[in-house]
């Protein structure tokens, strides 16, 4: 609109001036016309920048700071293992750890290195896939169970134990080289000791003795620790607690007054904590048990089985 006004503006202006020149007015010579062409444009699509070349051959130097800087990379990685506060914070991080050992691996194979490391090279990707696999793996789908079971802290620990393991073959290839790696890895030390309790082992005993006697089969394949719980007392309060290894049979002799059977099972037992650390599940015998009586019980699920179970929160 401000460009249509203007316009009129300057015919009007024109013509006045021709007026003061003799007093008539004077029909203005039409102009020439402006007549606009358009104009086609034409489009051109730039072709997508080729993929960028491997980098190298890289000198012993420049591939040593990478190899730094996959270690640091790690390292800021492990920080959510061992700063986890529970199950869920644990099954994320190594989510996030495993993502970015692939992602490392992926940028290692774009490198070009010497002939001499090329072997070395390759096996270091090999073992980071490797590493990232575990991490997705069975162990993955357990860890929120054994966080629950042995602890959040016991569990990254064999987390990392699992990490340090998978990583250290690519250690020596690369040392015979001069070349250093794994400098960030954890060392925890070796797995504790197997502290697995002997077949028919009392761990805990409270409360008058009577004449009951329970014999107990463990037909499964996971040890179990039988709880005899007073009638109204809480499984973690047991009258008794006895260790029975899998596939064995241990009898628990004077129980007094009537009970309830809960057991627990699972592997890497923690006598601390009387308590398995990995792999562990709770369950109770639906029905009690009376004074003084005598009874034998299958704790291996079957379809002939007389007594029902129920899985129970930790104890």
């Amino acid at each position: 609109m401000k460009k249509l006004v203007s316009v009129v503006l300057g015919v009007a202006l024109l013509g006045t001036a021709a007026a003061c020149g003799d007093g008539s007015a004077r029909e203005a010579d039409p102009g020439p016309s402006a007549v606009t062409t358009p104009t086609a444009s034409t489009t051109t699509t730039s072709a997508p920048p080729p993929p960028p070349k491997p980098a190298g051959p890289l000198t012993g130097a420049q591939y040593q700071a990478s190899l730094a800087k996959v270690d640091q990379q790690i390292a800021t990685d492990l920080r959510g293992l061992t700063g986890a506060k529970s199950g869920d914070n644990l099954a994320d991080a190594m989510d996030t750890l495993a993502e970015s050992l692939n992602s490392t691996a992926a940028e290692l194979a774009l490198l070009k290195v010497q002939p001499n490391v090329a072997a070395a090279h390759k096996t270091l990707q090999t073992r980071l896939r490797a590493a990232a696999a575990s991490l997705t793996g069975p162990q993955a789908d357990d860890v929120d169970t054994n966080a629950k079971c042995g602890g959040v802290v016991y569990t990254s620990q064999k987390v990392q134990r699992k990490l340090t393991a998978d990583l250290t073959g690519a250690i020596a290839p690369l040392r015979r080289f001069g070349l250093k790696f794994g400098t960030t890895l954890p060392d925890l030390g070796p797995e504790p000791a197997d502290q697995r309790p002997s077949n028919g082992d009392v761990l805990v005993r409270s409360g008058s003795r009577g004449s009951g006697r329970l014999q107990v089969t463990n037909g499964t394949t996971d040890d179990v620790a039988v709880a005899i719980v007073t009638d109204g007392k809480p499984p973690s309060k047991p009258h008794l607690l006895v260790y029975v290894q899998a596939k064995k049979t241990a009898t628990i002799n004077r129980i007094g007054g009537k009970y309830h059977v809960f057991f627990k099972s699972g592997t890497d037992w923690n006598p601390k904590r009387r308590q398995f650390s990995a792999g562990c599940s709770f369950q109770k015998f639906d029905d009690g048990f009376g004074r003084n009586e005598a009874w034998k019980i299958d704790l291996q699920p079957t379809l002939l089985g007389n007594a029902s179970t129920s899985d129970v929160d930790a104890f």
